[in-house]
């Protein structure tokens, strides 16, 4: 803890970092910020794993992107009822309130949420929220076929699967179905691997998933 004995030291040392480096560069920008507001016209939904940072992979500066993380960057369907939906109030904002042009859904290589559900580990798979909260990617597991002997590509299959299961519940929210049948907003899907650091896009067309602009792919990558 700090000094202070209320705040994490490693949390003080980077603001103070922050304060004396990158604000003092980007000043005017905050400023512009905290005038005018934001308007991103990206947003990314993401996982809440600590290895896998939008702004860090995208180089984003502040105001840049919308992000919205949560376990296995996971979109439940439109259900207007009377639950909390912090998921789908985040999206809502980002596309009624701010009018994003994009939408990205990224998933990631060793994910903890797709690998605890595959494995129907305990605590995770069987605690009073995060259990229920994989449980909506059932259906989609069921449709894939496993080897049973590839642990590894059986993950990175259900990883790749669940980005395609979000972009589909994206499409159940109407304001969005409507503006993507006007042009007036487009879904992205990637897919990140945190030991190699290549970014994987989906083809709209045939949803295949390809090395992002012209990275070469390591024939050596376990996560690739």
């Amino acid at each position: 803890m700090s000094k202070n004995n209320f705040f994490p030291d490693r949390l003080s040392a980077g603001y103070q970092a922050f304060l004396t480096g990158r604000f003092p560069d980007e000043r005017a920008r905050f400023r512009q910020l905290a005038e005018k507001g934001q308007n991103p016209e990206i947003m990314v939904i993401g996982c809440c794993d600590s290895r896998v940072a939008p702004e860090l992979i995208f180089d984003a500066g502040p105001g840049e992107m919308f992000v919205l993380r949560n376990v296995a960057n996971l979109v439940p369907p439109y259900e207007p009822d009377s639950h909390y939906h912090g998921t789908s109030s985040a999206i809502e904002f980002a596309v009624n309130g701010l009018n994003v042009k994009h939408i990205v859904v990224m998933g990631h290589a060793s994910c903890g949420g797709i690998r605890s559900y595959y494995d129907d580990a305990e605590p995770l798979a069987k605690g009073d929220f995060i259990g229920k909260w994989m449980s909506q990617i059932s259906g989609t597991a069921n449709q894939l076929n496993f080897s049973g002997k590839d642990r590894a590509g059986d993950l990175r299959l259900l990883e790749l699967a669940v980005v395609e299961h979000s972009l589909h519940n994206l499409m159940t929210f109407p304001y969005i179905r409507q503006r993507v049948q006007r042009g007036e907003l487009e879904l992205h899907g990637a897919y990140f691997g945190v030991a190699t650091g290549l970014l994987f896009v989906r083809d709209p067309e045939t949803g295949e998933f390809h090395p992002c602009g012209d990275t070469p792919v390591p024939q050596d990558s376990e996560d690739a």
